[in-house]
């Protein structure tokens, strides 16, 4: 099981859920955790069920809601389903400190710092990067239609105290369109996951991340998306 962590207050639910879809299309077996404060997921994830702590499945992706561990979640598959689930790839979306430290998130998981350049979200994000083992490799998934240097210096100056192992080869960027947020309230609505009315550029992140987190190539990505789409 190999994990990959996305970390920041920046609204992650919908591109993680985006990114699952095309590794499911790609045959791995993928559980996305949401620990975050909000638990978006929980209204956005179609289910009947109203528990505190849960697991459902949406479009093959399992969805783990309100548990504080990987143990607790062993746990509850244990009791209903009679035995835990292997996972090829786990999605940890993490907003707090906390959360970080109870699912022994190590410096061997990939890292990403999800953000947009508003000085809430940078600096939540930081709190957050304090927690991280040295050595850990983080990449930076920026939510914006164009980035200044100085912008990205300031995430830089922010992190300075924590020795943060920045990916330098790989930024990626989500643009914050009209257009993109349209097309998932569109999907959110229907209870669907579709890419229909996504801008390129967001598209093209999603798959850059598929590509990435499953190893596999850009033929094979482009495939699933294909299906999908």
């Amino acid at each position: 099981m190999k994990k990959y962590i996305f970390l920041g207050a920046y609204d992650k639910t919908d591109m993680l859920i985006y990114v699952a879809k095309i590794l499911t299309l790609m045959g791995k077996k993928v559980l996305l955790v949401d620990t975050t404060i909000l638990k978006k997921s929980r209204y956005i994830v179609p289910t009947m069920v109203q528990d505190k702590q849960y697991i459902t499945t949406f479009e093959q992706i399992d969805v783990a809601i309100g548990f504080e561990s990987f143990e607790a979640i062993r746990q509850y598959q244990s009791t209903t389903l009679g035995r835990a689930i292997e996972y090829d790839i786990v999605l940890l979306d993490i907003d707090r400190a906390i959360a970080y430290q109870k699912f022994g998130v190590t410096k061997e998981d990939k890292h990403y710092l999800v953000t947009s350049f508003d000085v809430y979200h940078l600096k939540r994000g930081v709190q957050i990067l304090a927690n991280i083992e040295q050595g850990a490799k983080v990449t930076k998934i920026y939510y914006t239609t164009s980035m200044l240097a100085e912008e990205d210096q300031y995430l830089n100056y922010l992190a300075k105290d924590y020795k943060v192992n920045w990916d330098k080869k790989n930024i990626i960027f989500f643009p914050f369109e009209t257009a993109d947020l349209n097309a998932i309230f569109i999907n959110q609505r229907s209870g669907r996951i579709q890419m229909k009315g996504l801008s390129n550029v967001f598209v093209d992140s999603i798959l850059f991340l598929a590509e990435e987190i499953s190893g596999e190539g850009n033929a094979k990505v482009k495939k699933a998306y294909k299906a999908l789409d």
